[in-house]
């Protein structure tokens, strides 16, 4: 949103599109029609050789803390911090057990004017070096592997300055507006009203749940929202083309990565079915025939998640799994894997953040990752892209126009520059990594300071 206009836009366009009551009176529109899983043909634009995209959203990283070493890449190997001291880049696990603040007003304050040195602002003093480090080559040579044989993007950005619950519905609308309640832009985690503490969100959260809200405008605090929201979504567009699609998530109801689920004519629509837990059964999906045309994939578990804090190094293995068992089957020559991480989790980057025009928008770099038998070879693209990108990718591949949505669709430049469409496939070669093993017994996802 970047200007009065601008809202006022989206808002008729959302009621045009849904039919929300909050915009006139009546009851939401019906969602598009549900279609029967895996039987109906995808409808590709004119000369694209994909077929199916998968959407992978891992956890809180940066490129500087995974990809150090990566040829061609702009990753830093030193931070300037608060004091104007150089501070060196140091290892540190993915096992480590400390998390680092990550919400909005940590990335005000880390991003400093866009001087990039307030990292360790506020930690205690046992945390003061805690941004500054980066990943073991051992612990994410799958990363670094996929890296050198496809694609890494050094300018992608997290559109969102903030937490991961904000950052997951960009995924699906481009936007983190809470409409109908509201215009203005998730800024929070879900909390509790009462106790403040932490809530999950969407529309099968607690009565008391909540979000804060921010006018993307001025930077001024918005209403305190419920965290159930209507607004087009990228998966009314692909109803509308015939394009199966499925979303993978670690269980059904409320979550933090759950976006759909704060979506209310998916929620209690019919497209529902379409939600599917857990997320290791896309690797069923593959092997039995059964991959819609687009995914989106969340972790399997936090503890493959590669979220801070939660002692685990196993986000690469989870990760490889995928896109192995892609690359094994007989859908490696019509895919393309975007691997992402939803937002910066509190490590340093040393790269300041285009703003958009509006107080809200663009977040710290993430990785991002593009593994497809079309993709250039150990190509580290330096095109600007964000959240929106990767839906602008998926509205060009199935002959949806380029920013359908009407929101950061538009302006985000989709990946084509990632893509070779004239070589001939490649062959697939599996990436090495540690078996796949879920996590031995249920627990919550871990978000967020």
């Amino acid at each position: 949103m970047e200007s009065s206009a601008s809202v006022t836009v989206g808002v008729r366009f959302v009621c045009l599109t849904l039919g929300l009551a909050a915009c006139g009176g009546g009851q939401p529109a019906p969602a598009p029609a549900m279609h029967a899983r895996g039987v109906l043909p995808l409808h590709r634009s004119s000369g694209s050789l994909i077929e199916h995209v998968i959407i992978m959203v891992q956890e809180n990283r940066t490129p500087d803390y995974l990809f150090q070493g990566v040829p061609g890449a702009d990753i830093a190997k030193s931070a300037i911090d608060s004091h104007g001291d150089r501070v060196p880049l140091k290892p540190v696990s993915l096992a480590a057990r400390y998390d680092l603040p990550h919400g909005h007003v940590a990335f005000v304050t880390d991003y400093d004017r866009g001087k990039m040195d307030g990292f360790d602002i506020g930690l205690k003093r046992r945390e003061k070096n805690g941004p500054y480090g980066y990943a073991p080559h051992a612990e994410v040579r799958p990363y670094d592997d996929m890296a050198r044989q496809y694609v890494l993007a050094d300018r992608m950005f997290q559109t969102n300055q903030g937490g991961s619950f904000p950052a997951h519905q960009y995924f699906v609308s481009g936007t983190a507006s809470a409409l109908p309640e509201t215009p203005f832009n998730v800024s929070s985690e879900p909390f509790n009203r009462l106790t403040l503490k932490h809530a999950e969100g969407g529309c099968d959260a607690m009565m008391l749940a909540a979000v804060n809200t921010i006018n993307p405008q001025d930077g001024s605090n918005g209403p305190v929202a419920f965290p159930c929201f209507d607004r087009p979504v990228l998966s009314d567009f692909l109803d509308r083309q015939g394009v199966s699609w499925r979303y993978y998530q670690h269980d059904l109801g409320a979550g933090i990565w759950h976006a759909l689920d704060a979506i209310r004519h998916v929620r209690d629509g019919p497209d529902y079915v379409n939600v599917v837990t857990p997320p290791q059964s896309i690797i069923s999906d593959v092997s039995s025939g059964d991959l819609p045309g687009v995914s989106w994939v969340m972790p399997a578990d936090d503890w493959h998640s590669d979220h801070a804090g939660n002692g685990s190094s196993a986000g690469p293995s989870w990760v490889a799994a995928v896109v192995n068992a892609v690359g094994k089957s007989r859908y490696w020559d019509s895919t393309a894997i975007l691997i992402t991480w939803d937002d910066w989790g509190g490590w340093y980057d040393h790269v300041p953040p285009q703003q958009m025009g509006n107080s809200y928008e663009l977040g710290f770099r993430v990785p991002l990752l593009v593994i497809s038998p079309y993709a250039k070879r150990g190509y580290v693209a330096h095109v600007q892209y964000e959240f929106g990108s990767l839906l602008a990718f998926a509205e060009e591949t199935f002959g949806i126009p380029k920013g359908a949505l009407g929101t950061t669709d538009v302006r985000a430049n989709s990946l084509m520059d990632a893509f070779d469409f004239t070589q001939q496939p490649r062959v697939f070669v599996p990436i090495k990594a540690p078996p796949f093993k879920p996590a031995p017994s249920p627990a919550a996802n871990i978000e967020d300071p």
